[in-house]
């Protein structure tokens, strides 16, 4: 709650009453008689003024004027007595000053809880430049307007990756609960609360409530990125290396081919095979997948595919290594900050040409050609994950529209 605003209110409401019940206090209010007779002692005046001048001019006799003169001067004596009683209102104006002082406010309130824009007295949080809330305050404040107003998938979304980012799993799963309530039919919102249930539970994909995440995400959509690595590693887990290679074969088809990502899953894949030939009938199993072609890649918008390179500055060659993590990564300039392309590669790669495009989405139905405007973003990630944290290094583009090319981004500055 702003007190500030209902300490406002208050100051607003005393200057209100102020003005309206003192001059009733104090029967200041003149009657309209009083006006009228001001206006009559003005003409009275202006008369004499005339008559002044007719004699100047001689078009009136001595004897006339002294006559006129008497009549006017006698006139003007009784309007000034009538000036010198002003008139003022009947002695309840004092009562009718009570009533008021005690009846505004007590029917201002409820008028304004009833008619009143309740959500504007609220604290607005909003999301970082890394689209995140980053402070334990902002995500509180957050977190109690959600409370209050839950139907906001935006902000459960917001919610629980802010949690995320703080490692604070089981808040964040907590989060991805109640917006799979409000969104059931995202796979990529299913993959997502698959993997920080995992991590707020033992850092395990076993278990059926996992399970059933994931097979809703892939039931949802088959080719989902994130469903399919989930369910390669956790068949891994339970020694199910088939389904492993077969997940993990339909994902390395949706990555750029030569990809730094395609090589790492052709060797996870590589290692299953390994895994499954040294078990009963695995050899036999080996074949059947062999025979078994995925899915071919769904074809993507290139007309909407954005390329450029992007650069390490020199000053900041100092706080990186080799092997840390690189996303170079595309989001709406307004609208969902989810990622519309991700791009993983390291800091040896740099300087690098990179391409985005709807291949590389993470949500089917937010890809680069769905946007009219765009922000490309390098970042160097000391966690590994593609969140903005305190300490990473990025750097981005101006606002641009999908098809862009030869961008040039360098990157230049310490996320705070």
């Amino acid at each position: 709650m702003n007190y500030w605003f209902w300490i406002l209110c208050a100051l607003v409401a005393l200057a209100a009453l102020l003005f309206i019940v003192l001059p009733l206090w104090r029967g200041s209010v003149r009657s309209n008689d009083v006006v009228r007779d001001r206006a009559n002692l003005e003409i009275l005046r202006d008369q004499i003024a005339e008559m002044d001048t007719d004699l100047h001019n001689g078009l009136l006799t001595q004897e006339l004027y002294e006559q006129g003169k008497r009549e006017i001067q006698a006139r003007l004596l009784e309007e000034v007595k009538s000036t010198q009683q002003p008139a003022r209102q009947p002695g309840s104006n004092r009562k009718l000053a009570i009533v008021l002082a005690f009846m505004l406010p007590m029917f201002s309130l409820p008028l304004y809880l009833y008619l009143g824009n309740h959500d504007a007295t609220m604290e607005q949080v909003r999301a970082d430049s890394s689209g995140l809330v980053s402070s334990d305050e902002g995500i509180e404040a957050l977190a109690s307007q959600l409370r209050r107003h839950p139907e906001d998938p935006d902000g459960w979304f917001l919610l629980a990756n802010s949690y995320i980012a703080k490692q604070r799993y089981a808040e964040g799963a907590d989060a991805y609960a109640q917006l799979v309530k409000l969104v059931p039919n995202e796979a990529q919102v299913w993959a997502n609360y698959a993997d920080v249930y995992a991590m707020a539970h033992g850092r395990t994909l076993q278990g059926p409530e996992v399970a059933g995440m994931l097979s809703n995400a892939l039931a949802l959509d088959p080719n989902n990125m994130s469903a399919l690595a989930l369910s390669g590693f956790a068949a891994m887990e339970r020694a199910d290396y088939a389904a492993a290679i077969t997940n993990w074969q339909q994902l390395v088809v949706q990555f750029p081919a030569g990809s730094a990502e395609a090589q790492n899953f052709e060797g996870s894949i590589q290692r299953a095979r390994e895994l499954l030939s040294q078990q009963p009938g695995g050899k036999q199993q080996l074949a059947q997948l062999a025979a078994k072609k995925p899915a071919a890649k769904a074809p993507s918008n290139q007309a909407a595919a954005i390329s450029g390179k992007v650069t390490l500055s020199p000053e900041l060659r100092g706080k990186v290594n080799p092997d840390d993590i690189v996303f170079i990564l595309a989001r709406a300039a307004e609208g969902p900050k989810m990622p519309l392309a991700v791009l993983r590669k390291q800091v040896r790669d740099l300087p690098m040409e990179f391409t985005l495009d709807d291949t590389m989405a993470m949500q089917p139905q937010l890809k680069l050609s769905g946007f009219e405007q765009v922000v490309v973003v390098a970042r160097v990630s000391k966690s590994g994950t593609p969140m903005a944290q305190s300490g990473d290094l990025e750097g981005k583009s101006a606002t641009v529209k999908p098809g862009s090319k030869g961008l040039k981004i360098t990157i230049d500055s310490v996320v705070p």
